[in-house]
């Protein structure tokens, strides 16, 4: 038996021979083989048509696709007052297959949900039925946009058990809208298509207020289970302003009731052609109020029935409503040059103090006009037979064009165009809003006598209200340049500040004794000369005046502004004001009423701003 058992051992080792054992490897060796070649096939089909291949299995699930909007950020004074602002709203989806999907009770189902539609929402039947009919297989209408917060969480609250209405989703979305309306129109710009930014700080910052929209992704499986993907939305930034909203609202409230008493039906109607007002620190460049009229409603920006009849609205055609509108979107501060008159004379003495041509104690004689080229070219007294001896004080006193004239001469084509450059004439001033002007100038090479005499006082050339306004601060600070801005900092949309606009010194224009001078002048003319309307009771106010005859000449049309800054002997603010073809017979005879505007928005700002009082006051 032990024999046997041996025996068949022995040939059970023969029957799995070397021969047997390299035939198993070689097998295994195949079957790996076959395995990588199916991983590489998997893989490549995977790389090269693997989005077709999951678009085909999805299509045959149900699978959705929702955007999830993102909240574009808010535009707020320095205070934190909104001036614009996204609000969640709802747009009301029909998915028509979902509701027509039961065939036996398709019926119920459709009169439950147009009753819901229509009780809730104020959604015609006649709407849902339009769509059932025309596009019976659709998944995605819009039925009605932007329905507010409460409706929308009414009707939900509403429908939410309710079985028999089907087919009816709520889309969240964001609906721009503006808290004051006109408030500082001009300033915050509007939006068009929700995001896209097509004026002021909304176009000027659209990359930043803009966000990332959001995306969920979804599907039910053949076990009727639903897998979800969601990528959250990122928000978008916010923005901080220099602008003071209560500041705002006093200077526009002056504004608008100037205009209103100039307004004359027989003469087109409105009080001027644009009125506009910049209120500026001085020390830092930052614009504290910027308004314009006419203004419009951000709301309803297209809206042109609260400057034209109905009648005028209908004979328009297309290019007349656009026009309308751009005038109408124009921010005069900013985007509109214009000749500036004797508000420039400040500028041309300091050149001249600077360069050594003035020392401060010179006299001029005035006798009506001067005789500059070809021309005889007259001075504001002229009918008068002239402003007679007069030292610098009296000059800027009288505004005297002769004067100014002869300092002009003497300083030459060559200095007076180095010095408009230093006061940042002819360039832009890199405030942060869109589409600034750079002003218009002579270069000394084609600057003839007479262009030069008549750029002294103001006239041939071309500033914008920005640029004129951040000289002054230079002229009346001690020379020190600042860039104008209107943003103060970023946020993100958790409140994180991100990025703080900080003052920019940019150059320095004149001396501190030139300065100190200029506003000895200034302060005279409000005292005692042109600018005697503009004096606000407790504070020391310094000034300039200006009457701009405008192209072509001889026609009455001007262009009347006052400069001013308080207190005198070390300035916390500066008001620009600028009333452009007033409607009035005779435009140049108001330019009083013009310090007195000035003179009214000041004794409302100063007190709120808390501006120094004059000595006798405290």
């Amino acid at each position: 038996m032990a024999t046997k058992r041996r025996r068949k051992r022995s040939v059970l080792k023969q029957k799995f021979t070397l021969r047997m054992q390299k035939k198993l490897v070689m097998l295994f060796m195949a079957v790996l083989l076959a395995f990588t070649i199916l991983i590489g096939r998997i893989t490549y089909i995977n790389a090269s048509d693997g989005e077709d291949y999951a678009r085909t299995v999805l299509d045959q699930q149900q699978y959705t696709s929702q955007t999830i909007p993102f909240k574009r950020g808010d535009i707020t004074d320095r205070n934190g007052t909104r001036l614009a602002t996204s609000e969640r709203v709802y747009n009301v989806i029909l998915d028509a297959k979902v509701l027509l999907d039961d065939e036996d009770k398709a019926e119920e189902y459709v009169k439950a949900t147009e009753d819901a539609l229509e009780s809730y929402l104020e959604i015609d039947p006649a709407t849902v039925e339009q769509v059932l009919e025309e596009s019976p297989d659709s998944r995605y209408t819009i039925l009605k946009k932007d329905v507010d917060y409460e409706t929308a969480m009414t009707y939900q609250d509403a429908v939410e058990d309710d079985t028999s209405i089907r087919g009816v989703w709520l889309e969240e979305d964001y609906l721009r809208t503006y808290p004051y309306g006109n408030l500082a129109s001009t300033i915050t710009g509007f939006t068009v298509d929700g995001n896209v930014g097509a004026a002021g700080l909304e176009a000027e910052y659209n990359g930043e207020l803009n966000g990332t929209d959001g995306r969920e992704y979804g599907y039910q499986n053949a076990d009727t289970g639903t897998e979800t993907t969601v990528k959250e939305a990122v928000n978008g930034n916010s923005i901080t302003t220099t602008i003071d909203a209560n500041l705002q609202s006093i200077v526009e409230k002056h504004i608008r009731a100037f205009n209103d008493s100039h307004k004359d039906e027989a003469r087109d109607g409105e009080g001027s052609k644009n009125t506009a007002v910049i209120i500026m620190d001085p020390n830092n460049g930052e614009i504290l109020a910027e308004a314009v009229y006419p203004d419009y409603n951000l709301n309803s920006p297209r809206d042109l029935s609260a400057y034209y009849s109905e009648e005028e609205i209908s004979a328009m055609s297309s290019e007349d409503k656009l026009a309308a509108l751009n005038s109408l979107w124009n921010n005069f501060c900013v985007n509109t040059t214009y000749e500036p008159g004797s508000t420039v004379k400040p500028f041309t003495i300091a050149a001249a103090l600077e360069t050594g041509v003035l020392k401060g104690d010179e006299t001029f004689y005035c006798g009506g006009s001067l005789h500059v080229g070809d021309y005889d070219i007259r001075c504001i007294s002229y009918d008068e037979g002239g402003h007679g001896t007069q030292n610098l004080t009296q000059v800027m006193e009288n505004s005297c064009n002769v004067a100014l004239m002869q300092i002009g001469l003497q300083l030459g084509a060559e200095e007076f165009g180095k010095y408009q450059n230093i006061f940042g004439f002819g360039s832009y001033t890199g405030i942060d809003l869109p589409g600034e002007e750079a002003g218009l100038l002579y270069s000394p090479d084609d600057m003839g006598d007479t262009d030069l005499a008549t750029n002294s006082f103001g006239q041939n050339f071309n500033v914008t209200m920005t640029q004129l306004v951040a000289g002054f601060c230079s002229l009346i600070n001690g020379g020190n340049y600042y860039e104008p801005h209107i943003v103060k900092s970023i946020q993100d949309a958790n409140g994180n500040v991100i990025e703080t606009k900080e003052a920019v010194l940019e150059k320095r224009t004149v001396s501190q004794e030139t300065s100190e001078l200029l506003k000895s002048y200034m302060y005279s003319v409000v005292e005692n000369g042109s600018g005697v309307y503009a004096q606000v009771d407790g504070y020391d106010i310094g000034g300039k005046t200006g009457t701009a005859e405008k192209l072509p000449r001889g026609e009455n049309k001007n262009l009347l502004s006052f400069i001013g800054y308080a207190p005198q002997d070390n300035p916390e603010v500066v008001v620009y004001v600028v009333v452009d073809e007033p409607n009035v017979a005779y435009q140049a005879g108001i330019s009083n009423q013009v310090s007195q505007l000035a003179a009214d928005i000041m004794a409302e700002a100063f007190p709120y701003l808390n501006i120094t009082q004059s000595t006798a006051q405290e």
